[in-house]
This record gives structure tokens, C-alpha cells and sequence, in this order.
């Protein structure tokens, strides 16, 4: 093979592509084995610290019975153990599957149902009866620990001392990580119940790492970082950060719940230089610290009042500048940036340098520039599929693309604009037409409160695009007014050609219920249904 073809030779791993979570733990014990990996209340970890612990816990989960490809979950708030479990899983090629702690019982036991994890650690404080009630009517067995019970026998620093005790005592230890592969599935985090069940999107060493990589360009994150954890860390919201840090050799401060006098305490204490705190969160700071005694001017943070700006750092990094773009869980959070489609035409900004981005029609085939399409993408930060989802995973990975689900549209400038969830297609003649763009469509006039799109049958053009709106309390519209305002703003073929006016729109719980409407006002003959 000729130079840079990814031949390594023999004997010679190719460090890129070979790289894992525990490679760059153990990379950071030697580079910077005293620097701070995590802050936790009490807990001050180095780097050399957390990698002993992390070698002690996988020993225990080995111990325990996980192994390859098997589950731990965590049932709790946001905690240096957590960041621990991960990184133990990754050394024996098992996955951590961190839990919404905000669920209801019925919802944990789902989720257990399906993970089928064989360790469970698990948070009394705040949400331990929910946790309890739970693990009741679980069927399933596995190995369950306290994490923050205080002398617990069956608690998960008795696990951990027990396994580190064994090593010492001369037994035998398990080699740990070396055989684990990259592409090997190290997070499952649980994302939308489309289908009326909620799915495990898995996440690899390399996606995770490789968006880290991204994350610490745009969001300015170095060996120097000091990142607040606040948010949830069942969300990528939160963890991509978390990840930059990591992969950065930064500190991670975790805090287990928002309240703005913690958060002040901790900010000062710990001499806090990144993290997010949401637009309510940041005006209790503000009422907390009117008096100015906690000092948070090293917490670089999106900019608001002035007031706001003489209190922190201003982010100025790129993400600062011009955060978000679109993601999902699924692509490890982020699929494109803003910050890479300063001034573009596009909404989303420009695609990740990992991945390659293509629109497309319902048959795979790419859309013209400026027409609405499916998003789907490939590259290394792709989730490895979803848990025990042999089939949905073949439909969303067809034509060896990603299909995220999602409607997008890719300008003349080359920029994209997220477009709405991908839900039924209409057919009018040989025209798809994206219920989503035209109910958003609608809902820009001022008349409209809100408005859904079924597809009526036709015998001439397949289907006829109606409208059921909903108007504003006191507005007045007519039909042909709603379909000229669609008219002057998108293709004349995805206008609807009958609107009917409704008191409401039939829903089942917060979503839209299409089937009701359908069975209303006559809606049938989609693709791809009998």
C-alpha cells in the first residue's frame, strides 16, 4: 500500500484509528498524572487516581459477571461514580447506560426491560423510593448498588474497595482494555419513543472521541478546563462537553442538582472556566449574587443582561459566538455546526468535518438544491444502532447512510437548515411532500394557531394535500387566503388545495393525532401503506 493508506505495518497500530477510552485514561496518567480529572463535593481525583479506581471497579464488574457487551445502568443524578462506571465499562468492553433519573417507575422498569443490564447502581437520596418501587416489579436479576448509602454492605464503595483488596491480596487480576475495540458500543443513552417505544442509541469509543475532538475546537476546551457539569448527564447536551474535557485532560466539576447558591459555591471554590446554565437558572444567580460575595468572574458562559456580563467571562469561543446547529443523541450529539456557517444562508450551519451529509428523497436518491429531503450522514461520530433493534436498525442505516429521521434542506451556499421531524410523506402526482414544512408553512400567519396536513386520496394526483387548522382566538381567514400565503413561500405543488377549520386538533398526549384526522377528514393512501 502507498504512504497514508492506512497501512501501519506489521506489529505498528495505527494510534488513529485504534485509540479508546481507556488509550487516552492512560495516555493522561502519564502526561499529566497529578492534574485534577474529577471534582465531586468531597472527591478530588487525579488522573493516576481515577485510572486505579476505574482499574479496581472493572475488576468488580468482571467480578460480577459483565462482560462483553453487557449493561450497567445508573439510576441517578450527576456524580463522580457515574464518569467512574464509564470508564470501568470501557476497559472490559461493556456499555453504561445512564438513565433519566426524572422517570416514573413504569418508565424505569421499561427501561430495564430492555437494557437487560447486569449491574444496576443506583441514587437513595431524592428518587430511591421511584428506584425501589422499580426494581420490585423488574423481572430481571442483576447486581444492584447504592451509591451514595453510607456504610451499605451491598454499596458500591464496599464493590470497589472489595475488588482493589483482592488485587492487593496477590489474586490474579483480568487484563484490562487491550483487547477492546474502538468500534465497540462504551454508551447507550435512551432517545425518542417514535414507534411508541423508547430506543438505545449506542455510542462507540470512536464517535464519542472523535466528537470530542470537534467540541474542544469550537467550544475552546483545553488541558486548562474547568467545566461545570450542571446539566443532566443522560443528556449530550451535557456530555459532549463532559467528553471534551476529558479527551483534553480538563477537570470535570459534577454537581448533582441546580441550585443557584451550589452552584455559586462551587463556581468560586473550584475556580469553575466553562460550563451552561439555562436562561432561569442563570436569573436566580443573579438574585443569589446581587450583592456580589461569591466571585464567578473565571465562569466563561453564554453572554445576556449587562448585568449578567459584568458577573462571568463572556464566551467568546466559535460555539459561543454561534452555538447549536443540528444533532441528535444518534450522531453524538451534533451533526453540524453554527459555528462552521457563520453568515450562511443556512439556519444549521455547515456539517462536522467527521461526517459526510446528504438530502434525500424517500428512494435514497439526493434532492436539488434548495428542496426538502431527508438528512442522512456517515461517518466515524454515527451511533454504532440502536439496542436490540435488528430491524429498525436496518431501516434507519438502508443504502449504508444513517437516516436521522429528520427533514433538512441544503442551500445554494452549500449550508443546511433543519426543516422538522420526518413524519408521513403526501404523494400528489410523482411530488413528495413533507406534512412538517407545510403545517410550518401555515403556522407563519398570524391568523393560524396551528395547523396538521393530511394527505386526502385522488384519482388523478395519487393525493390532494388538506389542511386542518386551528386559528387564533377572534382571527378571521379564509381557505384561499391560507393556501396563497403557502403559495408565495414554498413549491405551488405543496400547497394544501382544501382546508378545513377546526375548535382543535385531536392529539394523544402532547402529539398530533394523524390517525384521528385521518379518520375525520377522509386521509388515506400514504406511501408505502396497503
Amino acid at each position: 500500500m502507498s504512504p497514508g493508506s492506512g497501512d501501519t505495518g506489521p506489529g505498528r497500530p495505527d494510534p488513529v484509528h485504534h485509540l479508546t477510552l481507556p488509550g487516552v485514561l492512560s495516555e493522561h496518567r502519564r502526561s499529566r498524572p497529578h492534574s485534577l480529572s474529577l471534582v465531586c463535593g468531597g472527591v478530588r481525583l487525579t488522573y493516576s487516581e481515577l485510572d486505579d479506581r476505574t482499574d479496581r471497579l472493572a475488576r468488580a464488574f468482571v467480578g460480577a459477571g459483565v462482560g462483553r457487551g453487557d449493561r450497567v445502568v445508573w439510576l441517578g443524578q450527576n456524580c463522580h461514580r457515574l464518569i467512574e462506571a464509564w470508564l470501568a465499562a470501557s476497559k472490559v468492553g461493556a456499555v453504561v447506560v445512564p438513565a433519566n433519573w426524572r422517570q416514573s417507575a413504569d418508565e424505569m422498569v421499561t427501561l430495564l426491560e430492555d437494557a437487560l443490564p447486569v449491574v444496576v447502581i443506583w441514587q437513595h437520596e431524592e428518587i430511591g423510593a421511584t428506584v425501589e418501587e422499580a426494581r420490585s416489579r423488574w423481572g430481571g436479576t442483576a447486581r444492584w448498588l447504592s451509591h451514595d448509602a453510607v456504610g451499605d454492605p451491598d454499596g458500591y464503595e464496599t464493590f470497589v474497595a472489595a475488588a482493589g483488596e483482592a488485587g492487593e491480596a496477590g489474586e490474579a487480576t483480568v487484563p484490562l482494555h487491550r483487547s477492546v475495540s474502538p468500534a465497540e458500543p462504551v454508551l447507550q443513552l435512551y432517545t425518542g419513543a417514535f414507534g411508541g417505544t423508547p430506543n438505545g442509541a449506542q455510542l462507540s469509543h470512536r464517535s464519542i472521541l472523535a466528537q470530542a475532538v470537534m467540541v474542544a475546537m469550537v467550544q475552546r476546551i483545553t488541558g486548562e478546563t474547568v467545566y461545570l457539569n450542571s446539566g443532566p448527564m443522560f443528556h449530550m447536551a451535557t456530555l459532549m462537553t463532559t467528553f471534551a474535557t476529558f479527551q483534553m485532560g480538563g477537570t470535570n466539576v459534577l454537581t448533582r442538582r441546580v441550585e443557584a447558591d451550589e452552584l455559586c459555591r462551587v463556581i468560586e471554590a473550584e475556580r469553575c472556566n466553562y460550563g451552561f446554565v439555562m436562561g432561569p437558572t442563570a436569573a436566580e444567580i443573579m438574585t443569589v449574587n446581587a450583592d456580589g460575595r461569591y466571585d464567578l468572574s473565571s465562569f466563561r458562559t453564554f453572554g445576556g443582561s449587562p448585568a449578567w456580563n459584568r458577573m462571568i467571562d463572556v464566551d467568546d469561543s466559535p460555539w459561543g459566538l454561534h452555538p447549536a446547529g443540528y444533532g441528535q443523541t444518534e450522531v453524538t450529539g451534533m451533526l453540524t455546526f453554527n459555528a462552521l456557517g457563520i453568515g450562511t444562508e443556512g439556519t444549521s450551519g455547515r456539517p462536522s468535518p467527521w461526517v459526510e451529509v446528504r438530502i434525500v428523497d424517500p428512494d435514497g436518491a439526493d434532492v436539488p438544491t434548495g428542496e426538502t429531503g431527508e438528512i442522512v450522514a456517515r461517518g466515524p461520530i454515527i451511533t454504532n444502532g440502536y439496542h436490540d433493534r435488528p430491524q429498525l436498525n436496518a431501516e434507519r442505516f438502508r443504502g449504508g447512510w444513517w437516516h436521522t429521521g429528520d427533514l433538512g434542506r441544503r442551500h445554494p451556499d452549500g449550508s443546511l437548515t433543519f426543516v422538522a421531524p420526518l413524519t408521513r410523506i403526501v404523494k400528489s402526482a410523482a411530488e413528495n411532500i413533507y406534512p412538517a414544512e407545510v403545517e410550518g408553512c401555515l403556522a407563519q400567519h398570524p391568523a393560524v394557531r396551528e395547523a396538521a396536513i393530511v394527505g386526502v386520496p385522488d384519482k388523478r394526483w395519487t393525493q390532494r394535500v388538506l389542511a386542518v387548522v386551528v386559528l387564533e382566538p377572534g382571527a378571521e381567514v379564509t381557505g384561499e387566503d391560507l393556501i396563497e400565503h403557502c403559495r408565495a413561500r414554498i413549491a405551488s405543488y405543496k400547497k394544501p388545495s382544501l382546508v378545513e377549520f377546526a375548535d382543535k386538533l385531536p392529539r394523544k398526549g402532547w402529539a398530533v393525532d394523524y390517525e384521528e384526522l385521518d379518520r375525520r377528514y377522509g386521509g388515506g393512501g400514504y406511501p408505502g401503506t396497503a
